[in-house]
């Protein structure tokens, strides 16, 4: 979803253009658009680095420091996602953000009969610490960053990384992990679930609590409002329904006893960078002004420190903005996707290679991505000065009406009884299932332009893109090694420390401290899950048609 529906006379001249959120965008913009709105500069942008932090939270932004660079990547064994980690490190790269294979994020083990014809197919196989082992080999862990995109099982594999990471000789308060831990997203938007969502959300209370704790550098969880827009959301939608998932998540804590300035400023965000480029950028720059306004105002927090009120993350992606038709003109949405994150005031940036609609990025397609976003910082001048969009009529007319937007659609969801609720009833699914079936009614009859799709067309011709083929005897050698692994580790200090897993799971306890032991032990993804399993059961999706 993302394009704008144009509306135009038999001239061909555009009498109306809508925006996916319903924003219809006026031919002009004057000082009297930014009065009639009540805009306010102290209230509504006030200097970059002050509340609300509409123009970004450095006071200088890119100019103090570049955005990190974070591309999605991660297939096959650890042994191949550690080559691809160490290729995109050495040109330029400074984080990594790792994918998992289909049954690693349900929670199976590569040798479960499920898994046939999976493992490694769509992301890296991961069935113990030894895999952690070989993934993270010769990578400097206090120095590197790894988002985790893992989320029924993030839990695990949050204790397998700290695992990793002592193993090689880092201290636990010295490495940043960001498992993307978004439960409701997943239930909302992709699918990977295990658990029932109140039982996903206390598992996600048990990290935050134990890296509040344990590992300060750690953010525990990073809301995916990405996986939601990709659904059908709006991007209005896309920021509410992710503020009142942080609010659900941050409940859990609270109900805990712990204080929200103490765990709620490593919150993260991953945000959709696909779409309009002006609804894009008001989307961006509304979502850091309502997200602080929500933890001020409805939490009371950042009282005594500011920094707890920003909205970090990764603006990323653009996967749906891909198109199978004309590949090559995915370089180019690139590009106009890091524009947008970058004119946004994103913090970490990630896009996706051209060639994804179709396969894994070769390492050529993966480079060309982290090239597009350095020639945007380093080239293009997106670094000359701090927010430079700020004082538009028309961006700053938007983002107020995008602001609007957002706090409707939160409301909506507060009257319902919150996003737990919404997400466990199936609300939120309804809704968004059926405006992705609108939308993709406009993009068949042309009333939303997709160029290559419905406009543009070519004769289709055979694709030029390399595919990667899935490696049958890659799967095999998997497997051994995991046969392998369970002959040689200590079966009885596996067996004592799921026990006590087990024990922890029951009583209600943090998961977190029996989770590392496990890990350490070398107890794999499938044995631990297995164990929440049979506590908690499985999720029965409701009917949403």
């Amino acid at each position: 979803m993302g394009v704008a529906k144009y509306t135009s006379d038999k001239k061909g001249r555009v009498t109306e253009v809508e925006y996916l959120s319903g924003i219809k965008v006026k031919p002009v913009y004057t000082p009297q658009d930014l009065e009639s709105c009540g805009f306010s500069y102290d209230r509504d942008l006030n200097d970059p680095g002050e509340y609300p932090f509409t123009r970004g939270i450095h006071p200088l932004g890119y100019r103090s420091r570049p955005w990190t660079m974070r591309q999605y990547s991660g297939f096959g064994t650890p042994e191949q996602s550690n080559e691809r980690f160490k290729l995109l490190i050495a040109n330029g790269q400074n984080g990594l953000n790792v994918a998992f294979d289909l049954p690693s994020q349900m929670g199976l083990d590569s040798d479960n009969p499920q898994a046939e014809g999976e493992v490694g197919r769509v992301g890296m196989a991961v069935d113990s610490l030894r895999d952690f082992e070989l993934a993270f080999k010769d990578i400097a862990l206090d120095k590197i960053g790894t988002g985790l995109t893992i989320n029924a099982v993030a839990s695990i594999m949050l204790a397998m990384y700290q695992a990793v990471a002592q193993k090689y000789g880092f201290k636990k308060n010295e490495i940043s992990a960001t498992p993307q831990n978004d439960i409701l997203k997943e239930i909302i938007g992709r699918g990977a679930w295990i658990y029932p969502p109140d039982a996903g959300v206390k598992l996600i209370g048990d990290t935050i609590e134990y890296s509040v704790k344990e590992m300060p550098k750690c953010n525990p969880v990073s809301i995916c409002g990405y996986h939601i827009r990709e659904s059908g959301a709006t991007p209005a939608q896309e920021i509410a329904y992710a503020i009142q998932i942080a609010n659900a998540y941050i409940d859990e804590v609270l109900g805990r006893g712990l204080n929200i300035d103490d765990f709620v400023g490593r919150f993260s965000f991953n945000i959709n960078i696909y779409g309009n480029l002006w609804e894009t950028i008001a989307k961006f720059r509304a979502a850091k002004k309502m997200w602080a306004r929500n933890l001020s105002e409805r939490y009371g927090a950042g009282e005594n420190n500011k920094k707890v009120l920003f909205f970090r993350g990764l603006f990323g992606g653009g996967g749906s903005g891909l198109t199978k038709q004309q590949p090559l003109n995915n370089i180019v949405r690139g590009a106009y996707y890091g524009l947008a994150a970058a004119l946004g005031g994103a913090q970490t940036t990630a896009l996706c290679s051209y060639d994804e609609a179709y396969t894994i990025p070769t390492p050529e397609s993966a480079l060309v991505s982290l090239r597009n976003l350095q020639m945007l910082m380093d080239e293009v001048g997106l670094r000359d000065t701090v927010d430079p969009l700020a004082g538009s009529y028309f961006i700053e007319s938007i983002t107020k009406e995008m602001e609007n937007l957002i706090e409707k659609e939160m409301a909506e969801i507060d009257n319902y009884g919150g996003m737990l609720k919404a997400v466990t009833d199936g609300y939120v699914q309804r809704k968004i299932a059926a405006q992705e079936y609108e939308f993709q009614k406009d993009l068949e009859n042309g009333s939303r332009i997709k160029v290559g799709v419905n406009k543009y067309v070519m004769e289709e011709e055979e694709s030029k893109v390399e595919l990667h083929e899935y490696d049958e005897k890659m799967a095999e050698v998997k497997i051994a090694g995991l046969k392998e692994l369970k002959r040689t580790r200590s079966t009885a200090d596996v067996t004592r420390n799921l026990k006590t897993l087990e024990k922890t799971v029951k009583s209600g306890g943090n998961v977190m401290p029996a989770l590392v032991e496990c890990c350490s032990s070398y107890a794999t993804v499938e044995e631990m899950a297995g164990i929440f399993k049979e506590v908690y059961g499985e999720f029965k999706e409701p009917n949403i048609f």
